[in-house]
């Protein structure tokens, strides 16, 4: 029986984690790293696992060659590989819940009369979980999949605001900082000091910053440990929405994502009958 006991970054108590096949073991591996907030190396896997370190450079060389790990350019550090998070994005478009999610923004639309969305990090961009389109004919069309920058997107702020420095800094190299319009923050320390705005008041504002007329409002979605990788938003064209107007929506988009929060967390309706 492989045993491998892991000091996670969040809980200081060593957390065991069995595997009974060389897959399952490379798999209990992958869910270490994958848990972490920051790029892991050979050896702070040593001392995290106790593991030999021939045993976890196989393991890792092998996540490498599928995809599902990337070698920093120090050589040194591991991060996510690009299969993994497509995988990651893909059970977020396509998970079990997905029908009872979209209720919950069909419904929005049709309080706060325009367009809605579910957002999720992924990499250094934002991509659309969901979308339901407002019925009204001036209307900004995005879907399902598309993806826009963390910098200058509202989603992308609010999931950005929950980082540390450090943390801001590794995701945002892998992301240029362009300018899309006059209203673009690409200096860094502005958007830091943004950033603390946002987390300071717990929503998010685009204001034409990343298309001309543009205006989007953005809260999380909650989460019951760390930090969440959901949002729901509005968007709007400028002349309907002002960033005024779009605030007395608040009310409106937290109790979607509180909504949205329930259903990730409701219990499967066969194990509640079987606890009942």
């Amino acid at each position: 029986m492989f045993r491998m006991k892991v000091v996670h970054a969040l809980k200081p108590q060593a957390v065991e984690i069995n595997g009974d096949t060389p897959t399952m073991r490379v798999f209990a591996l992958l869910e270490v790293i994958a848990a972490r907030d920051q790029l892991v190396s050979l050896q702070g896997l040593v001392e995290a696992t106790g593991l030999p370190k021939p045993t976890l450079h196989r393991m890792l060389q092998q996540l490498e060659s599928a995809g599902l790990l990337q070698r920093e350019g120090d050589g040194r550090h591991y991060s996510t590989g690009v299969r993994l998070r497509r995988l990651a994005e893909n059970l977020l478009l396509n998970d079990t819940w997905h029908g009872a999610r979209h209720g919950v923004l069909r419904a929005l639309v049709e309080e706060v009369g325009e367009s809605c969305n579910l957002t999720a990090l992924a990499g250094s961009e934002v991509v659309y979980l969901d979308r339901v389109e407002t019925p009204a004919p001036l209307r900004f069309y995005l879907h399902p999949g598309s993806r826009v920058p963390v910098h200058c997107s509202a989603s992308g702020k609010m999931l950005l605001s929950q980082m540390t420095s450090a943390q801001r800094r590794r995701l945002l190299a892998h992301a240029p900082l362009e300018r899309f319009t006059p209203a673009t923050l690409t200096d860094p320390a502005r958007i830091d000091r943004e950033l603390e705005r946002v987390r300071r008041d717990g929503y998010a504002i685009d204001n034409e910053e990343f298309l001309p007329g543009l205006l989007c409002l953005a809260v999380l979605v909650p989460a019951p440990v760390g930090r969440s990788n959901l949002c729901v938003a509005v968007q709007a064209p400028r002349m309907r929405l002002s960033p005024a107007k779009a605030l007395k929506l608040l009310p409106a988009l937290r109790r979607a994502a509180a909504a949205i929060a329930d259903i990730g967390s409701a219990k499967p309706p066969a194990a509640a009958k079987a606890r009942a």
